[in-house]
């Protein structure tokens, strides 16, 4: 029988189980949803869907195209906030396979849709279905591992969102390799099948398999379970809970929201520079020539920043605290992001791209800090789900930060300005929502005692 295999009460360890073994198996479901940050290297092979080498009338447009890929990622906040009490009372097992089936799923959905060149169908399988396996994946082995790390919550949801982080620089040239291996062209070099369709099954069935290495290996910790010579940080630091609070209670609570602020205002500040990186660095410096080559190796730099931030600083927090690292996030961030413009008006290249580095850092390292800092605010027992509900600030920022940059470098260019100087007005609006974030973390105080739902420190599970 497949069913009680995945119960919660079957996947809680035994005693003498390694807790080592968590991470790889929370890091083998983020490296493969992660894939979602890499969808852009499918958006062309798409838009050539009939035409083959160029765009034809039936084809799919660009910004038709673009969709799928926010429908995933709106799905995957909704997703979480929505099915994460559920991840909580299903165990980490199934909440797995469930995001397993969902990811790998969609992928097959999708292909069919290509195969049709239906895209409502696309939109249905990676968007929608895909998303789903997006949300549950992303917080159910971080929920997990916070319960087996209590001592490092922070470097424990750091080695996961870090994977989370690092999956496009699977993705990507796995992708481009399955499309060239799968593409078939006649004796004249015509093209005759580009390949996407086989390329998406591909995916589903590789990535299918590998998370499935994550739902078997997944494990509970007993009830009571603590490691060796755990001492509960709560009588030695502040702002970390003893007791538990349920997610219901949770997200009514003034540093729930506080905590969503926090979080929005510093995803908007990164994703907005991240997704114009590119082009930022070639029109600031229009003066040094850079080309579209150097350009990517300046992006690939800030996805590496990105990914080490969310281990090296969810690291960091768990020695100076959560609240003291975003201090750090909001502080330095708004004045890397003011001194910007005059970096770009001295033409110095190399603090430029080290500013944008050591903002990208504290971008993915706020993702990977405020599970743990949720743990610390609301206990262990209903954090997945409680951080499901806080993601839908990451649904908001992914459309806020980009409308931002995007919108007001074409007003003012349309005014006037010139692209070199286009950015100045974002990096100041930018450093104004870090300003904003410090306000609302300067705030964040414990939790009272009347949202507590326990009374004595609760088991992780």
């Amino acid at each position: 029988m497949i069913g009680p295999f995945f119960d919660r009460m079957r996947s809680i360890a035994s005693p003498d189980f390694n807790r080592w073994l968590v991470p790889p198996a929370a890091l083998s479901i983020h490296l493969c949803i992660g894939q979602v940050y890499a969808f852009s290297v499918f958006n062309l092979p798409l838009n050539r869907l009939i035409g083959k080498t160029s765009a034809a009338e039936a084809d799919w447009s660009i910004p038709a195209i673009g969709w799928i890929f926010s429908i995933a990622l709106a799905v995957l906040g909704l997703s979480a906030a929505i099915l994460g009490p559920w991840v909580e009372s299903a165990g980490p097992r199934r909440a797995m396979a469930v995001a397993t089936c969902c990811f790998s799923g969609g992928f097959f959905v999708a292909a069919l849709g290509i195969s049709m060149h239906a895209l409502w169908l696309v939109y249905l399988g990676y968007g929608v279905l895909g998303g789903i396996g997006l949300g549950i994946g992303y917080i159910s082995p971080v929920s997990t591992l916070i319960k087996w790390f209590p001592d490092r919550p922070g470097m424990a949801t750091g080695m996961a969102i870090m994977g989370f982080g690092g999956g496009a620089m699977i993705g990507s040239p796995l992708a481009v390799w399955l499309l060239s291996a799968f593409r078939v062209v006649d004796p004249q070099n015509i093209v005759l099948d580009d390949g996407v369709m086989r390329t998406f099954m591909a995916m589903g069935a590789l990535y299918g398999l590998f998370m499935v290495f994550g739902v078997l290996t997944i494990r509970l910790p007993p009830p009571g379970w603590r490691p060796p010579g755990f001492t509960h940080p709560e009588a030695t630091r502040r702002l970390v809970a003893a007791h538990d609070v349920g997610v219901d209670r949770a997200w009514r609570t003034p540093q729930f929201w506080l905590l969503w602020i926090v979080l929005c205002m510093n995803v908007t500040a990164g994703i907005g520079v991240l997704g114009q990186a590119s082009l930022m660095i070639q029109e600031m410096f229009s003066d040094r020539h850079i080309d579209a080559k150097a350009a990517a190796g300046f992006v690939g730099l800030l996805s590496l920043a990105n990914l080490a931030g969310r281990f090296l600083w969810s690291s960091l927090s768990d020695m100076i605290g959560r609240k003291s690292v975003y201090a750090i996030f909001f502080v330095l961030g708004s004045v890397l992001y003011a001194c910007i413009p005059t970096l770009g008006m001295r033409h110095n290249l190399p603090l430029f791209v080290v500013s944008f580095c050591i903002i990208l850092s504290m971008y993915g390292g706020g993702f990977a800090a405020i599970p743990a800092y949720l743990r610390d605010l609301f206990g262990g027992q209903q954090v997945g789900a409680i951080h499901g509900r806080l993601l839908t600030a990451w649904s908001v920022a992914a459309v806020f930060g980009p409308i931002t940059v995007n919108y007001l470098r074409e007003y003012q260019i349309a005014h006037g300005v010139a692209k070199a100087e286009a950015y100045s007005m974002t990096m100041y609006i930018m450093a104004g929502l870090l300003v904003i974030g410090y306000l609302c973390n300067s705030l964040v105080r414990e939790v009272k005692s009347h949202h507590h739902t326990t009374s004595m420190p609760s088991p992780e599970v």
